[in-house]
């Protein structure tokens, strides 16, 4: 049985690496499920917990191909001299008609797709991915004020209940 690290729906996946700034940085929409073209070192890296999304983010190229950019996988310690690049473009596996979808959302100005998490599911390394728009300073306050209220009423609710 496989073990669900993080991501607490039971569904056989384990969550790798995840990315909790683009949350806070980005306002996201629709999600994508795409595979990673990774090699063994890589795959390894992955398994053993490590890895970065912080300055990754996602491209469709002129021949219609997904590439995940600026992905921190790092050499896998166990490795020899034909260890993988950390950071170098790994191509995303998705279908023609959800290229052409995301290529055709992706033209707009301030519209960008950031990674959301890296996670195995059924063996197999998975990218989830947001389409997203960035958040101006003012967006970002509001969302701390928002979040610091729920956080005070949740202790008035606790204080009470224990009162």
């Amino acid at each position: 049985m496989a073990t669900s690290k993080g991501s607490g729906s039971g569904d056989g996946t384990k969550l790798v690496v995840g990315n909790r700034r683009a949350r806070y940085d980005y306002h996201l929409d629709d999600r994508f499920e795409a595979g990673i073209q990774l090699v063994g070192t890589e795959v390894k890296s992955l398994r053993d917990g490590k890895g970065s999304l912080v300055e990754a983010w996602v491209k469709i190229d002129d021949r219609g191909e997904a590439w995940l950019m600026q992905c921190h996988i790092p050499e896998y310690e166990f490795g020899n001299i034909n260890n993988h690049d950390p950071v170098r473009p790994r191509k995303l596996l998705l279908h023609r008609s959800e290229l052409d979808r995301l290529a055709k959302e992706t033209r707009e100005q301030g519209v960008s797709m950031i990674p959301t998490r890296i996670y195995f599911k059924g063996g197999r390394a998975k990218l989830e991915f947001a389409i997203a728009r960035g958040k101006n300073v003012a967006d970002k306050r509001s969302d701390l004020k928002a979040k610091d209220a729920k956080r005070e009423i949740d202790r008035a609710l606790k204080s009470r209940r224990h009162a």
